[in-house]
């Protein structure tokens, strides 16, 4: 039993315990979940086998899959009913379940979305900061190569990425001021701020929509309803700067 007990909590530190099979080569036996419940006492280690189920079972479903919110969230949600707008019940983040990017990004479209790559080497990175989407999105993005051989095209990358950028920051500024506006409500003696709260909810969604025409008018410069989707986004930026 203690070798056994030392196997099996040495597969869940290392989250390989799912498809772990009996330690002798020739045995292709896997331990039954009643098993290692009798086998492993730590409350600590037990949790971490019972997260890799649940793990596994998403992973296994392909109608479910976890919230994609990168401050951390961990609500299953079911993709079935789904659409644009559609938010986690949890965390209120917006997800797309037809990408990898991690939120909808509305008029973007996924193609749009996919299309982050360098031209040269093909290494996939962030619109918004330009670090790599892989492994984990931490490491500094550090390929030399731009993102277009020409000039133009270069001055232009830059221009809507620092457009994009200036939204999303500022879509990160009206998030932190409705934070602070619901913690000055609890306050005794304050008069009513829920028209100040739904301001600065309409402020986000507006700087995330303006934050993903870019990239949607990045690649859509020579279609014929740009001149439209120009007009539009401008009158949007002004309102929104006037919010």
């Amino acid at each position: 039993q203690p070798c056994w007990s030392e196997y099996l909590m040495t597969r869940i530190e290392q989250n390989m315990v799912v498809n772990c099979t009996c330690p002798i080569s020739e045995c292709h036996a896997q331990p039954t979940t009643a098993f290692i419940y009798s086998i492993v006492s730590s409350e600590e280690i037990i949790a971490k086998y019972e997260k890799a189920l649940l793990r596994r079972y998403v992973e296994c479903c392909s109608n479910l899959t976890w919230c994609t919110n990168p401050q951390g969230c961990d609500q299953i949600l079911l993709k079935d009913g789904l659409g644009y707008g559609a938010a986690c019940s949890k965390c209120s983040w917006i997800s797309c379940f037809n990408c990898n990017f991690p939120e909808a990004h509305y008029p973007a479209s996924c193609s749009h979305m996919s299309r982050m790559t360098c031209a040269k080497c093909s290494h996939g990175f962030c619109w918004r900061c330009l670090k790599p989407w892989r492994p984990n999105h931490k490491d500094y993005y550090n390929c030399s190569a731009m993102v277009s051989k020409a000039a133009c095209q270069e001055k232009r990358f830059q221009d809507y990425n620092e457009r994009c950028t200036f939204h999303h920051h500022a879509r990160e500024f009206a998030t932190s001021l409705r934070n602070s506006i619901s913690s000055i409500r609890e306050m005794p003696k304050i008069r009513n701020l829920t028209f100040v709260l739904d301001a600065c909810k309409v402020l986000e969604q507006a700087r995330k929509v303006l934050a993903y025409s870019c990239v949607y008018s990045y690649y859509n410069q020579d279609t014929e309803s740009m001149d439209i989707v120009e007009q539009q986004t401008e009158s949007l930026e002004l309102l929104t700067n006037g919010l």
